[in-house]
């Protein structure tokens, strides 16, 4: 996989994230959650990597967990030469991924 072919998946995951079925189940699942990154992780994560899924299967991965742990490893690789790859995926993790508040100068969480 080259770094153009990695920036179009990343490019057709949030497209099916933004298409209007699954941006509303995805906002359903967040309202659902709150701020709380547990129910984040139990009811958002596993939607979105089930649309990730369906979107790199068409890409010749295969449509299961291994696939998308090889897909997501492959993106971690390019995405340390590629800044927009690494903004793409940084757009994808922000879907799951509420942001976190730290403390700069203790460096704890707050």
């Amino acid at each position: 996989m080259n770094n153009d072919t990695a920036k179009q998946i990343l490019i057709d995951i949030i497209r099916t994230v933004n298409q209007p079925e699954n941006s509303k189940k995805l906002s359903e699942a967040k309202a659902s959650a709150g701020k709380e990154m547990l129910l984040m992780m139990q009811h958002v994560f596993p939607l979105v990597m089930q649309l990730q899924t369906e979107v790199i299967k068409s890409y010749g991965f295969s449509g299961n967990r291994e696939g998308l742990v090889q897909f997501s490893q492959l993106i971690r690789e390019l995405e340390r030469e590629d800044v927009e790859i690494a903004r793409l995926r940084s757009q994808i993790r922000a879907i799951y991924l509420p942001p976190i508040a730290i403390n700069t100068t203790n460096d704890i969480l707050i």
